[in-house]
């Protein structure tokens, strides 16, 4: 049959990126506890496409994305991307990947179990002389304001907040651990199911640990800096204010970071 995407086009335009946007795919990702988790993704994948090609092939996209669905690790999604590139005939290849991760969580006190879903994103681009990788997860938290604390004869205000880090890989780490180390660098972390002892415990730990979003932004960044070697990585935390009429924010991207470790 005719192949119209590989007639030539004569406009000489490179176009930078074209391919799918927003497939709803189920896959399954490695799980710390339970080895692997099935969740449903929203994808994107694009390819360069030269100036002398009319289209590119759609559903090359989703034939290759079929034979790793059932497998998406971190090592894995290079070689995916790897092969669109070489599928399409194309310089450079790109994948976004959007998904809820599942954790079964316990109250701190009556033990009771309820699950939280934690937003997570894969990130790739491969082109011939490089391929990138990286993780996003957004950590929902609680914080309490020091400043209200301060100058407040009775309580402070408190809101919820969500750190979302984006950690470029380098070795191997475990989503569980990444989250782990948000929710205690917070005046308290959340949870989906609570019983009344459960919320006396958390308010009071958050009222004894009030944190600007400055301090958490800071405490994340010392810890990921302290626990892995990631090439590069970010952190931004936004707290939904309870009080104004605006959100407040803080964000950190690595570069020159010089960091003591007297601080540890």
């Amino acid at each position: 049959m005719i192949d119209v995407q590989n007639f030539t086009d004569n406009r000489n335009i490179e176009i930078n990126k074209v391919g799918i946007k927003n497939l709803k795919y189920p896959i399954i990702v490695l799980d710390k506890s339970n080895n692997t988790q099935n969740t449903i993704a929203t994808i994107n994948m694009y390819a360069n496409l030269p100036h002398n090609f009319k289209g590119t092939h759609m559903s090359r996209f989703i034939e290759v994305f079929n034979r790793y669905s059932s497998d998406i690790t971190m090592k894995n999604f290079l070689k995916m991307l790897a092969e669109i590139r070489t599928t399409l005939d194309s310089e450079t290849a790109f994948t976004e990947m959007f998904f809820p991760y599942f954790i079964n969580k316990r109250a701190p006190v009556s033990q009771e179990e309820g699950i939280m879903s934690y937003n997570c994103q894969y990130i790739g681009k491969v082109d011939k002389s490089d391929s990138q990788f990286s993780v996003g997860i957004d950590v929902p938290i609680a914080t309490v304001c020091p400043c209200s604390r301060e100058i407040s004869e009775r309580g402070a205000h408190n809101q919820r907040g969500i750190v979302r880090v984006k950690l470029r890989l380098g070795q191997f780490f475990w989503i569980e651990d990444i989250i782990t180390l948000i929710e205690n660098s917070a005046s308290s972390d959340v949870y989906s199911l609570l019983k009344r002892e459960d919320e006396k415990m958390i308010t009071e730990r958050a009222y004894d640990n009030p944190m600007f979003v400055e301090d958490i932004v800071r405490e994340v960044t010392l810890k990921l800096n302290k626990s892995w070697d990631f090439p590069w990585f970010s952190v931004e935390v936004e707290s939904y204010e309870s009080i104004h009429n605006h959100s407040a924010y803080a964000y950190i991207e690595t570069g020159n970071l010089n960091i003591s470790n007297d601080y540890f």
